[in-house]
């Protein structure tokens, strides 16, 4: 997986895309498109695919800096992150300690406003470990889960292949799965050989139902802030699904 996401630059970006609130995100000074609003806290939205219910475990792949990791621990007793970037683990890590974490939005050239992360309120911080660890070759003594999520990692990997393959045993029977992914295949991540011959809703249909059930899918927006003027905002696919018992 890329560098990128050990630098000082993108740590900011997305600490600020999981926990900043929508005025530090979208300033009340000026007047903005209302989908940009409506792409705002992705990863909580993301997260809240799962059934209602409260789960004994859960596992977020390609968890960033941790926020869809807090959020699912509202409903599991227990929750792995999961990322391949140390920086975005050790953020995590300290928020999950109760550290607020400070950090400089940008807003052109030099000239940044220094903000502050912290983990969300009525958070159980101990529910919540984080390790870094790459997707595509997790270690078999996690075991099974009863909700996995993996939000914007698929066409982040060099071999998303590899992880689908794994996924049935990362499930328990009963189980469910929350995938999401803009679809943006590059050969930055993935060489063009691992790319999905068809769309990737079909890849995913003919790679998953064997083990599992899609029981629904959606579209969800996400902003990611680079500076006062330019925003990154993408639709992701996601997929729900239950393993088969």
């Amino acid at each position: 997986m890329s560098s990128i996401y050990e630098s000082n630059k993108i740590l900011a970006e997305y600490l600020l895309f999981h926990y900043g609130t929508a005025e530090e995100i979208l300033p009340p000074d000026r007047i903005w498109p209302p989908g940009m609003r409506e792409a705002l806290d992705f990863p909580v939205r993301t997260s809240a695919h799962f059934s209602p219910g409260i789960v004994e475990r859960g596992l977020d792949l390609g968890c960033a800096v941790g926020r869809s990791t807090f959020e699912m621990s509202r409903t599991c007793r227990e929750v792995i992150g999961i990322d391949f970037s140390h920086a975005f683990i050790h953020a995590a890590e300290a928020l999950g300690n109760g550290q607020p974490l400070a950090y400089d939005r940008r807003e052109e050239a030099f000239v940044v406003t220094t903000l502050e992360a912290r983990m969300p309120k009525e958070i159980d911080g101990a529910r919540a470990r984080f390790q870094q660890g790459d997707a595509m070759n997790l270690m078999t003594s996690f075991g099974a889960f009863d909700r996995v999520h993996a939000a914007n990692l698929l066409c982040r990997l060099s071999e998303p292949e590899r992880l689908l393959e794994n996924l049935p045993s990362l499930v328990k029977s009963g189980g469910e799965l929350v995938l999401a992914t803009p679809c943006t295949w590059l050969e930055e991540f993935t060489p063009s050989v691992n790319w999905p011959m068809n769309s990737t809703f079909e890849w995913l249909l003919s790679t998953l139902t064997p083990a599992f059930s899609l029981l629904r899918r959606a579209d969800e927006p996400f902003l990611i802030r680079e500076t006062a003027r330019k925003f990154q905002w993408t639709t992701s696919l996601v997929t729900v699904w239950r393993r088969h018992d």
